[in-house]
């Protein structure tokens, strides 16, 4: 199994920098699909209470019988909980769903600025931190705004921060910020749900290097320092996403790539994003 290189966060933990997500795979086939990807080789799994698999995640973990320290957890607060106890509770239910005494990185899933004040949420996610039942908390879809807020008014820097990330949306002054404060950015949709496919210049250095043009997309994240962890419940994707790491890309491949950004989002705006369930 290729070994799959590690990020250390802020406070001292190793997280996978290549994972398997399960935004959007159906509960019935979690199971099956994440013990397939942990067959592959990734030992990196993201989910949320908000993509109802959580269960199936955890009994695909058990059932693997790979050591539950082998395997990162993340998972995510749903939109519904950010008050403070409210989100204590919805982290109990986290783990009684996954089954498992700890996760690994557990992140406000939203910042949802006009629903309530996610300074508050924040706070509840330091009480779970330092309870020793999560490794490492951080956010999701915060913008530098939401980000100093929390800066200036909490105790924790968030670990991470997962935010959409791919060639058409490079997103440089999010991660930038977070380079400055020690937050990692972990990427949802990296291939831009599948556009990378069709784009010219991404299948011109795929015929370069051998390689498909999702997987140089998946390279230009590992080599800019991305988290990164694209979702498929084919097999043979799964793989294909796991094999990148036998090439590289020169800086005029990364520049090439990164030149194709143009602020185009294939998901919400989180300034505007206040869906609640």
């Amino acid at each position: 199994m290729t070994d799959v290189p590690t990020i250390t966060l802020n406070n001292g933990v190793q997280i996978p920098q290549l994972g398997f997500g399960v935004f959007k795979v159906d509960p019935e086939v979690t199971k099956e699909t994440t013990l397939a990807a942990l067959d592959v080789g990734y030992r990196h799994i993201d989910t949320a209470e908000m993509y109802g698999n959580e269960k199936q995640v955890g009994e695909a973990i058990r059932d693997s019988r790979i050591d539950r320290d082998d395997v990162f957890v993340t998972s995510k607060l749903n939109n519904g909980y950010h008050a403070y106890n409210d989100a204590l509770r919805a982290f109990d239910r986290t783990i009684a769903d996954l089954d498992i005494d700890y996760v690994d990185l557990f992140l406000i899933h939203w910042p949802l600025p006009k629903v309530g004040d996610f300074v508050e949420t924040w706070r509840a996610l330091e009480e779970i931190y330092r309870s020793g039942r999560c490794r490492a908390i951080g956010v999701s879809n915060f913008q530098p705004h939401h980000l100093q807020r929390i800066l200036e008014e909490t105790e924790i820097v968030p670990a991470v921060n997962q935010i959409e990330v791919h060639p058409y949306l490079t997103q440089d002054d999010v991660r930038a910020f977070g380079a400055r404060h020690g937050i990692a950015t972990e990427a949802w949709a990296p291939i831009a749900r599948g556009a990378v496919n069709d784009d010219a210049t991404l299948r011109r250095l795929a015929d370069h290097h051998g390689k498909t043009p999702a997987q140089v997309a998946l390279r230009w994240h590992l080599q800019r320092g991305d988290i990164v962890f694209p979702k498929s419940v084919n097999r043979g994707r799964m793989e294909e996403n796991f094999d990148i790491f036998d090439f590289e890309l020169s800086d005029d491949d990364v520049a090439a790539i990164s030149g194709l950004n143009r602020n185009q989002r294939t998901g919400p705006d989180p300034d505007e994003f206040n869906w609640v369930p």
